[in-house]
């Protein structure tokens, strides 16, 4: 489903230099083809922030290649920015307002970083929550990524995220463990998928509160889980729309904050993640790193040029495989008008017609 580039947003061109079919909005006008608008609330920290949006657009993008897609980036006013990412938001993302009025056939809202316990207490819980109602009422489906997932199951199902003893942070083996689903039709049975995560929620968590889980992990638990309904609300609590050398950037930045004295332990390696040899290479430059800094001198520069040539993508095919069952079931059963939700005939409570309903 290629992406038409209805504005001037950098990522359009970055995406086109990497061989992805863009289009351009007059040839786009000229093809008998349905559009889909697709929203993507972007709360990511400024160093992540068009890195994620870059992701998304991609997975979208790479997923099928049959409808096209206007992607719509937004972000909450509650979220603090510095100056380059206000001006590229000023810029390049539309007002939430525009969005709600204008409507959305499906949405996409990212995970964030938060400094509380209680999601709640963050400053842009209501804004989101916000869009979140929104969202349920007149969006077809909304798909949500790890610490949104995290709001929606407190916010909507009254379940809270539970700490884990320690950082579930690498590439983990998952399975899918309902395959009458439609969201995983003719996707791998067994994949892996990126997680980043300090909190969880169980399946038993996911279950007591009426939905339905269809991928899960023995190491890192529930990655894909579904609302009551079946459709209007799917989680995730894994990253598939990660890069190659996403977990590697955030190492690097682990890294960086114990080198400055923000982190008091040298961080571990993601797990299942760096091969034989990029680990010994980062076993040797910690080894540098810690020898450094006991002399007082400057530490060497990370080996990311040697390490990421030799990291392996064992994800993106399934995740693109999932993402386009997604939007295809969008295209089958939203309204032409999408300021309306579904299209005549189709229940709310069970829109995938499941017989599973709410």
């Amino acid at each position: 489903m290629p992406i038409v580039a209805h504005n001037d947003l950098p990522t359009f061109a970055r995406l086109r230099a990497e061989g992805q079919l863009i289009l351009d909005p007059d040839f786009a006008q000229h093809q008998d083809i349905r559009e889909l608008h697709i929203g993507l609330l972007n709360m990511m920290p400024d160093a992540a922030l068009m890195a994620t949006e870059r992701q998304f657009f991609r997975l979208i993008g790479e997923s099928n290649q049959i409808a096209q897609f206007y992607v719509h980036p937004f972000t909450l006013k509650a979220l603090p920015r510095g100056p380059e990412a206000q001006a590229h938001i000023e810029r390049y993302y539309e007002p939430f307002d525009k969005i709600r009025a204008e409507g959305l056939d499906a949405l996409i809202i990212t995970g964030a970083n938060v400094t509380r316990p209680d999601l709640s207490q963050e400053s842009f819980w209501e804004p989101l929550i916000e869009v979140v109602d929104w969202a349920y009422e007149h969006v077809c489906s909304t798909l949500c990524s790890c610490l949104a997932t995290h709001a929606v199951m407190q916010f909507r199902y009254g379940e809270r995220r539970q700490p884990l003893p320690a950082k579930c942070w690498g590439v983990f083996a998952h399975h899918v463990v309902d395959r009458s689903h439609p969201l995983v039709a003719d996707v791998n049975t067994r994949f892996d998928v990126p997680h980043s995560r300090f909190n969880d929620i169980s399946r038993a968590q996911f279950e007591r509160a009426g939905l339905r889980v269809l991928v899960e992990s023995e190491e890192a638990g529930v990655h894909l889980a579904v609302s009551p309904d079946g459709f209007r609300q799917v989680l995730f609590q894994g990253h598939p729309e990660y890069d190659t050398i996403s977990l590697l950037k955030e190492y690097k930045r682990e890294v960086s904050r114990f080198i400055g004295g923000v982190r008091a332990d040298y961080p571990p390696l993601p797990e299942n993640y760096f091969g034989r040899q990029a680990r010994a290479i980062l076993d040797e430059y910690r080894n540098r790193v810690l020898r450094a800094l006991d002399l007082g001198q400057s530490p060497p520069e990370f080996p990311e040029r040697l390490i990421a040539p030799s990291l392996h993508n064992t994800w993106h095919d399934t995740a693109e495989g999932v993402i386009g069952n997604w939007m295809g079931l969008v295209y089958k059963i939203t309204h032409l008008d999408r300021r309306q939700t579904f299209m005549e005939g189709i229940d709310p409570k069970d829109p995938l017609g499941l017989g599973r309903s709410a």
